[in-house]
């Protein structure tokens, strides 16, 4: 065929194509916008829901915020220069840090178990909401150990927040507690003493869910190991509170650890072993979803986030 010269108004192929890609931008820039979209703040999803064998474990955020002067909290015992060498390296600021607070929800598939119930009563009824659940159908309540933003939900005045619960909690964290005179264990712990089983570490409290002893944090803080269908996650709680500042330095003091030696210990040793099984754990303070893996990397260890290793059906 002959080679005949192309009229100058010809649109091959190609430039076609290219003219077609480029009249959404030019659309874009020479139309103007129907209306501005409104800032909304920084934000985060309430629930997030994995499988573990024939389990599913799901996280709620009943309520996170910034905290000022961090090294006032964590890192007691290092200095300044420490401190803020570490969170650089960390890429995270030494001057402010984001608290999540991370109660979890084990569905057996015979029985709905809630371990924790956050800062108060609105706040978890609104993530356990979210997540598609209500107050009513929880079965049990594990509380970890006693600080104020465990028990926060568990009534608000005389009304309990979980109408046909049972409750749970390790002996030796109700028998020190009770002796306190704490203002927020009497008011929202010991009205439901004559509903609650004691029980210690190696205890069951549903098939699959065991107590594990974790003491320091609190005078009988407790873990739970879950088991389901030849996988194991650790709920550990409160053992860390810091994914870089206890996890990269596990023998840094925590303002509320209340016997500081005994919780760096406890820190080793749960960190140790989730390192070693490559198990994920559950931190109540971790970053939001909450759940993660735990590395050694030289003396101390570093947080590793899951991606979809248990989200697979």
């Amino acid at each position: 065929m002959p080679n005949t010269p192309r009229p100058a108004f010809s649109i091959t192929r190609r430039s076609a194509l290219m003219g077609a890609a480029a009249l959404p931008l030019a659309a874009a820039t020479s139309s103007p916008a129907f209306a501005a979209a409104e800032m909304m703040g920084v934000a985060a999803t309430r629930f997030n829901r994995v499988k573990l064998g024939d389990f599913e474990v799901t996280t709620l955020l009943s309520g996170t915020r910034t905290v000022p002067g961090p090294h006032g909290i964590f890192g007691l015992n290092a200095s300044d220069e420490d401190f803020a060498a570490a969170s650089k390296a960390a890429n995270i600021p030494d001057d402010k840090a984001q608290f999540f607070f991370t109660p979890t929800v084990v569905n057996t598939g015979s029985e709905l178990i809630l371990f924790d119930t956050g800062l108060n009563p609105g706040l978890i009824s609104g993530a356990l909401q979210a997540a598609g659940y209500s107050t009513d159908q929880i079965d049990k309540v594990v509380l970890t150990h006693m600080h104020g933003d465990h028990i926060g939900g568990m009534a608000d005045g005389g009304t309990a927040t979980f109408a046909n619960a049972s409750y749970i909690t390790g002996a030796t964290e109700f028998d020190a507690w009770s002796k306190m005179e704490n203002e927020g264990f009497e008011a929202k712990v010991r009205p439901f003493a004559e509903n609650m089983s004691m029980i210690k570490g190696g205890d069951s409290v549903a098939s699959g869910i065991t107590a594990v002893e974790a003491f320091g944090h609190t005078p009988g803080h407790m873990a739970y190991m879950i088991e389901s269908g030849g996988e194991q996650l650790m709920l550990a709680v409160d053992f860390a509170n810091h994914y870089v500042w206890s996890l990269a330095h596990p023998d840094w003091e925590v303002k509320f650890d209340q016997d500081k030696a005994k919780a760096a210990e406890t820190r080793r040793k749960m960190l140790d072993m989730i390192a070693a099984e490559k198990m994920p754990f559950v931190g109540y303070h971790m970053p939001w979803p909450g759940i993660g893996y735990v590395e050694k990397a030289g003396d101390g260890y570093t947080y590793v986030p899951t991606s979809y290793q248990m989200m697979l059906d």
